[in-house]
């Protein structure tokens, strides 16, 4: 994960490099680290797609089934085989970016320590105004309130109606409040990061999702 951190670091190092702005170039990186894992994001929808689709056909089967447990996880393991649809497969692409989202969180928490600047002086340099913020080294609630709303709008969009059950519904509440909450008290440069990559998976899931509603 170090190694990992600091390859990170030095990718960011090189766009602030080009940029000569350290939330110009958090911006550019974001839109990169998007396109990294674009792949992944594909697999992702198109797996919670193909389970959106035989949604219906499980709730039969647990109706009919409703009391003979084994019977029912019988027969929704030969629907996914005969659909070709494997329910892990969603989990896994999330599971692969976990550590990349662990990763940019140090990197953008410990900037020097990671390669980001080659001292303090630049950091400290880097870190002053952007846009409306007067610092990106200190919370931003103009930013908190972005990142809230842009985390409820991406989880909106990318949850599907048959899918709102009871987990779903929670988690679409909490996130953008523990985002807020995120908001307020991490370095905006975290926040704008958090925000920039919701604005940019939203546009990627209008044109992934768009086909499939067409089909």
């Amino acid at each position: 994960m170090d190694y990992l951190a600091k390859l990170l670091g030095a990718v960011l190092k090189n766009v602030y490099f080009f940029t000569g702005n350290y939330g110009l170039s958090i911006i550019v990186f974001t839109i990169f680290i998007k396109i990294l894992l674009l792949p992944l994001a594909i697999k992702q929808t198109k797996s919670m797609r193909e389970i959106s689709d035989i949604n219906p056909k499980i709730k039969e089967i647990q109706e009919k089934h409703k009391k003979n447990p084994e019977k029912q996880n019988q027969e929704i393991a030969k629907l996914y085989k005969e659909k070709g649809v494997n329910p892990i497969s969603g989990c896994l692409p999330l599971i692969i970016q976990m550590p990349i989202l662990i990763t940019l969180f140090w990197v953008f928490r410990e900037p020097l320590k990671y390669g980001v600047f080659d001292s303090m002086m630049q950091m400290t340099a880097a870190k002053t105004s952007f846009l409306w913020v007067v610092s990106l080294d200190k919370p931003d609630y103009i930013l908190a309130v972005i990142s809230g709303i842009s985390t409820y709008l991406m989880q909106k969009q990318t949850v599907q109606k048959d899918q709102l059950n009871g987990v779903n519904n929670i988690m679409n509440i909490i996130m953008p409040i523990m985002s807020l909450i995120w908001g307020f008290t991490l370095p905006s440069a975290l926040t704008l990061y958090w925000s920039v990559g919701n604005i940019v998976s939203m546009i990627q899931n209008r044109f992934i999702l768009n086909p499939k509603k067409k089909s």
